[in-house]
């Protein structure tokens, strides 16, 4: 790898790993400033959740562009959506629950525990998948959850944060679509990776030995496990 190349590499690799600090920022001005947020604060705290939303969608795009996709990039990505989410839905629960809209707090806890609930279920079919060479590649159900979930939490954390003195507003009816939006394409998720890799499933529940079934993968000792 070229000089030129590796530099751009390393962009690319950047771009990804950077919204980790990012979100981080985000959660500690969340947990620590108190309430309600300064202009400044808050204009700080959403902009380090923008752009790291914003970075997932430009790392994908630069990859491809200056041909640099790897297979570190292809595991980091997905992994740095996971510590978005975890970090983000757990601290609007909590931003809810703090200036007190608790029966909104309670919906982004199920919303919350709705997206960990997909992200382990899809995981756990992706490693079934592997065992019948079937593609773990994101699929259209996938991306749309990504298109639709990065707005819609920077949505919501502007709905329950921003300073009250901003004349620009977002409806409550709005930010409620979204997060019922944002349920909905979840459930669809779900239907579609199960259907995907239902043959692997529906392989691996068969007893060892029964036609179509895998014989178990040898433990540590080289017997069955």
């Amino acid at each position: 790898m070229n000089e030129h190349r590796k530099l751009k590499f390393y962009f690319v690799q950047g771009l990804t790993l950077i919204r980790v600090p990012l979100i981080f920022l985000f959660l500690a001005i969340s947990l620590l400033v108190g309430h309600p947020l300064s202009p400044p604060w808050f204009i700080a705290a959403f902009s380090a959740m923008l752009l790291s939303a914003v970075t997932d969608l430009f790392d994908g795009y630069f990859a491809r562009k200056f041909a640099v996709t790897s297979q570190l990039g292809s595991y980091a990505d997905p992994m740095m959506d996971k510590v978005f989410y975890l970090t983000t839905f757990p601290t609007l629960v909590y931003l809810a629950s703090r200036i007190g809209q608790h029966g909104h707090a309670r919906a982004l806890l199920a919303l919350t525990i709705l997206f960990l609930l997909r992200d382990q279920w899809v995981s756990f079919l992706r490693s079934l998948g592997a065992l019948h060479a079937l593609s773990a590649k994101a699929n259209w159900s996938g991306k749309l959850r990504t298109i639709i979930s990065f707005p819609s939490v920077c949505a919501i954390y502007y709905y329950l944060q921003a300073p009250r003195q901003w004349q620009v507003r977002i409806p409550a009816s709005v930010i409620y679509g979204l997060e019922v939006l944002s349920m909905v394409i979840n459930f669809v998720s779900i239907a579609v990776y199960t259907r995907y890799f239902f043959p692997a499933l529906r392989a691996e529940l068969r007893l060892p030995g029964e036609e179509g079934g895998n014989k178990p993968p040898p433990g540590p000792t080289g017997q069955a496990r």
